[in-house]
């Protein structure tokens, strides 16, 4: 198995480990347009208010803001449109099973260059209620300030 040191972060879902407990991690692989490529090379895109959803056995990227090529022509893409993502049918029926339990939702974690292709890690998660971000949150100030005593 290779070292992580091939794959070089784009953009990450910040909110996405705030507001959700992310059970289960995938790759998949995601269909763009040549201006979405270049703009996802120069770090463009925004993954906060995106999720991906199944229809008619196929994944799709819905809400992720890949922002238009400045040096695009007419033929520039449409910076909020829904994108395929490209799983095995085996993947994506393990998905659509655990996606019907109560609660589930399908959100990107990041995006990312593997090897010169883009991906795309999306993660299984449930939402947290408020009380259980206010606890991750004092877990974080009690951490930062154990570190800060012991240094």
């Amino acid at each position: 198995m290779k070292d992580n040191k091939s794959q070089k972060n784009i953009t990450v879902n910040r909110k996405a480990e705030h507001d959700y407990f992310v059970s289960q991690r995938i790759e998949a692989g995601i269909s763009l347009v040549g201006t979405e490529v270049k703009s996802l090379r120069l770090g463009k895109a925004n993954l906060t208010d995106a999720y991906a959803m199944i229809i008619e056995n196929e994944v799709w990227l819905v809400n992720a803001h890949i922002s238009k090529f400045d040096q695009g022509s007419f033929n520039n893409h449409e910076p909020l449109r829904k994108r395929r993502l490209l799983l095995k049918r085996s993947e994506i029926r393990k998905l659509k099973f655990k996606l019907q339990e109560k609660g589930f939702t399908l959100i990107p974690l990041r995006f990312y260059f593997k090897e010169n292709k883009i991906k795309v890690e999306l993660g299984l998660a449930k939402g947290k209620k408020l009380y259980d971000k206010r606890e991750a949150i004092a877990k974080k100030d009690l951490k930062r300030d154990l570190e800060r005593k012991l240094n």
